[in-house]
């Protein structure tokens, strides 16, 4: 009989174990506490501080136990992929972070999976590029999170010895950044900006600035060939390659190892890379930022984005305390994205927080600029396209033909090609 009683406390001891919290999230995220939520992020220096600054800073009527999970972004994708195309939500978080490259095809794949936020969050509060990319059918699905607004950041000082200043290169052309950057490398010997053959990143940057994408507005047909921003982006790349303006990286820590040992002197990035830039002290006072150059034809903009992501909800148990959540934090709390910026160095864009301290602050690295308050500005500026459902897929593509077209293949030819395969591949 003791035997037996000893059998069963252990039992009992077992299941509650089983069910107290399984920090992988069960069927909905749960782990045993109904006011717990799951989400799934990459990064822990910025995404998943920004998720731990805002369980800092929630204020809502209900408690909530945030548990976050750090997951490399291809393993988000993949276990997204995998769990949602099953037909089953066991195992998903409540909150999931996506890059907004990649948003429209999880919509538009499983669209009931997702929980709509249209009642939580005012979209007009929110740059409204970052709007288009996280809604389906006029219902918003994300919180959008951080702006990857474009910046290009110059060598003061480099600039300088050719005879430039930052006025200078303030809204200008890509041309005129060529023409400028052939100077500058005869006087210092060093190129603007390098390129990754195999990241079309600058491609990106340069056909947002005129409204496009590569994909039509529906946001699945290809819209390559006759793309008058995407065949002027792929002859200002080659420009840059041959007039030496722009120089080779073939990975990420090239790319850094670039600009922080004074071999370039400009870097078109999303603010994002600010952080990097920053890590060099002894260039502390030599740098500042200015807007991205833009393609000359009618209607562009000197404003673009590269990068960035939204917080989702699943459809899944919790997911109201979720979308509370996200409302409370980053859909409306201007304190928060105060410490977002000091804190983490990450730029959200609910516009409502610009006015606030931190936005407006000076940075010495940058010769005292008010750095944030100019990226806000230029955030606000940037195109609505709708990236849709094949941006890598298309760019998988469009890699090989862009050596094609350094190898000396015409324009029309190289786009005609990529617009056939994208067809073919992309029905």
């Amino acid at each position: 009989m003791k035997k037996l009683l000893l059998l069963v406390v252990a039992s009992i001891m077992m299941l509650a174990a089983c069910g107290s919290g399984s920090k992988e999230g069960g069927d909905s995220g749960k782990s045993g506490d109904s006011n717990t939520i799951t989400a799934w992020a990459w990064d822990p220096n910025f995404n998943i501080a920004a998720l731990k600054l805002a369980d800092e800073s929630y204020n809502g009527e209900e408690e909530i136990n945030l548990n976050i999970i750090e997951n490399a972004q291809p393993d988000i994708v993949s276990k997204l992929n995998t769990g949602l195309s099953s037909g089953t939500m066991k195992g998903m978080p409540n909150l999931v972070l996506i890059e907004d490259y990649r948003a429209q095809s999880f919509l538009k794949a499983y669209p009931d999976a997702f929980y709509d936020l249209s009642e939580y969050i005012n979209k007009d509060d929110f740059a409204p590029y970052k709007i288009e990319s996280a809604s389906l059918d006029g219902k918003l699905y994300g919180l959008p999170f951080d702006t990857g607004v474009a910046g290009l950041y110059i060598r003061t000082d480099m600039i300088e010895e050719a005879g430039y200043t930052v006025d200078d290169f303030t809204n200008i052309t890509w041309d005129q950044f060529i023409e400028m950057g052939k100077k500058v490398k005869e006087k210092t010997g060093k190129p603007m900006i390098t390129v990754d053959p195999n990241d079309l990143g600058t491609i990106r940057m340069m056909i947002q600035t005129a409204g496009k994408w590569y994909l039509k507005e529906d946001g699945v047909t290809p819209d390559i060939s006759g793309n008058k921003a995407l065949a002027e982006a792929f002859r200002v790349y080659k420009t840059m390659l041959k007039d030496e303006v722009a120089g080779v990286h073939s990975d990420w820590s090239q790319l850094l190892a670039g600009f922080n040992n004074g071999e370039v002197a400009a870097v078109a990035q999303g603010n994002w890379i600010t952080p990097s830039i920053k890590a060099e002290d002894s260039q502390s006072g030599k740098w500042a930022v200015v807007p991205i150059p833009r393609l000359d034809l009618p209607g562009a903009v000197n404003a673009s984005n590269l990068g960035g992501s939204s917080f989702y909800v699943l459809n899944v148990d919790g997911k109201e305390k979720a979308a509370e959540f996200l409302a409370n934090t980053f859909g409306s709390n201007k304190d928060f994205y105060q410490n977002l910026v000091t804190k983490v160095g990450a730029i959200g864009t609910y516009t409502q927080a610009s006015d606030g301290d931190a936005y407006k602050a000076e940075d010495p690295y940058f010769g005292g600029q008010k750095t944030v308050a100019d990226f806000s500005k230029w955030m606000e500026e940037i195109p609505t396209v709708n990236y849709g459902m094949h941006t890598y897929a298309v760019e998988d593509i469009l890699v090989a033909e862009m050596q094609n077209y350094l190898n000396g293949q015409d324009i029309k030819d190289v786009l005609n090609n990529a617009q056939k395969q994208a067809d073919a591949q992309l029905k």
